[in-house]
């Protein structure tokens, strides 16, 4: 059961007819990770186009706005309000005319200096129309002395601090770029004569792309037409990539900084089951993320995994919650326990975190009310103590349970019979030890300060 929300998705299409349409299959691909808006932005080369709302992807577009779309290239996005507010103006891609032509970008990540550039820029005369750290991204690019657009994006990344993948479209170009820590994702596909640039390689399987490689951190790619793609390394790598994209954030079926995120979660499952066994009927996730890390106790443990609970995916934020009968209602609305199953049992319960504790309290009193023996709660992240700065709506480090509660606190707080999260040291041999992960949110090591 969720509790952060990541900032967003990214694609971007270049070189293939009907661009707008597939950037829409793509963002649809991944809309599990932006809920609020959505966005795509096309060209036909000699003028950008726009279209972008509030609401998932199947009520920002229908067939008309897609035919208005014209071109073949586009990129596209899907948002939370992590950084801005949640407005139509503050939903991307954002697009502004400069003295080079027209420019679109839309942006994955956090800006840890966004606070400071803005100031800067404001006193320099500049006209804000969001409250989104990406719009730096144009009045830097604006105000550049380059002379070509890729040294314009080169001069002004370099005046940024913290996450950002990021894809640029003008005109004629696409640009992709990844901070110098990879923090959040970026992978690029081949489809017909053209390329696909997207968050996760999910979107690729829907649309028939094939995928050729993950963007290096502080690389930009260059696409032109009639050219192979061009690499330029912006900034030395120094990769410190988003531990929490295999816990939680990317789809099972993505694979995320080169490994499967399914084999990743399963890991993470028989790691629990060997750190923290426990005398119990039955293993069952909390639907849906927690549902391979509940099928990899199960296999180590050899406890029987069952679907326990019952989610309603048909659910969507709740806006209007005017008393706390009806507050207390959203996880019955959304998670739902199959009283036959799972009446007088032990049941082992699996979630991919603990974020302020009030939803798993909630989910073991449903599983109690409804005939649980006993719940052990085991959790497939070490507990969550920080803030994450690079694009993770988390909460702030007061409201973190895990901040300034025990681990036997905590398991008293939500009334479970035991609790136990994986240790770093196993979740880092679920994921390997072959690249260099951010874990901030866990051990307060964070890479970038934030300035804002």
């Amino acid at each position: 059961m969720f509790s952060l929300n990541e900032k967003c998705a990214v694609v971007g299409i270049f070189n293939v007819s009907n661009a707008a349409k597939y950037a829409y299959y793509s963002l649809f691909s991944l809309q599990h990770r932006g809920q609020e808006a959505a966005g795509i932005a096309s060209s036909d080369g000699e003028k950008i186009y726009i279209t972008k709302d509030r609401g998932l992807v199947t009520q920002v577009f229908d067939e008309k706005k897609l035919k208005k779309l014209i071109g073949d290239s586009a990129v596209g996005h899907t948002r939370y309000s992590t950084a801005g507010e949640d407005s139509v103006l503050d939903a991307q891609p954002i697009f502004a005319r400069y003295d080079l032509g027209q420019i679109a970008v839309v942006h994955n990540g956090n800006l840890t200096n966004a606070k400071e550039v803005r100031e800067k820029l404001i006193k320099e005369g500049a006209i804000f129309q969001t409250f989104m750290d990406t719009e730096n991204l144009i009045h830097l690019i604006a105000r550049s002395d380059k002379e070509h657009l890729y040294d314009r994006i080169i001069d002004s990344v370099k005046k940024i601090e913290g996450a950002y993948s990021m894809i640029f479209l003008s005109r004629k170009k696409m640009f992709a770029i990844r901070d110098p820590y990879g923090f959040r994702p970026l992978s690029m596909a081949k489809l017909e004569d053209g390329y696909v640039v997207a968050s996760e390689t999910c979107a690729f399987d829907l649309i028939g792309a094939e995928y050729i490689r993950d963007i290096k951190p502080g690389e930009m790619v260059v696409f032109e037409k009639d050219k192979e793609p061009r690499s330029i390394q912006v900034f030395e790598p120094n990769p410190h990539k988003c531990i929490f994209e295999y816990i939680y954030f990317a789809r099972p079926d993505s694979d995320i900084f080169g490994k499967s995120v399914y084999d990743v979660r399963v890991k993470m499952g028989r790691e629990l089951a060997k750190e923290y066994p426990v005398e119990a009927d039955m293993v069952i996730p909390v639907p849906d993320s927690g549902i391979a890390a509940a099928l990899g106790y199960s296999k180590e443990s050899g406890i029987p995994f069952e679907m326990g609970i019952v989610r309603n995916h048909y659910v969507g934020r709740t806006f209007i919650e005017p008393t706390q009968e009806i507050r207390d209602l959203k996880v019955k609305m959304k998670l739902n326990p199959i009283k036959e199953l799972i009446e007088g049992k032990r049941l082992v319960v699996i979630d991919d975190s603990i974020v302020r504790g009030t939803t798993s309290k909630k989910i073991v009193k449903i599983l109690k009310d409804a005939g649980a023996k006993e719940v052990h709660m085991r959790i497939s992240s070490p507990p969550t103590t920080g803030p994450c700065y690079y694009g993770v709506d988390t909460p702030t480090k007061d409201e973190l349970i895990a901040s300034s509660k025990t681990i036997q606190e905590i398991r008293d707080f939500i009334g479970a019979n035991s609790l136990a999260y994986i240790s770093i040291e196993g979740l880092i041999r679920s994921v390997g030890d072959d690249l260099s992960y951010c874990m901030g949110c866990f051990d307060g090591n964070y890479p970038v300060p934030n300035k804002n």
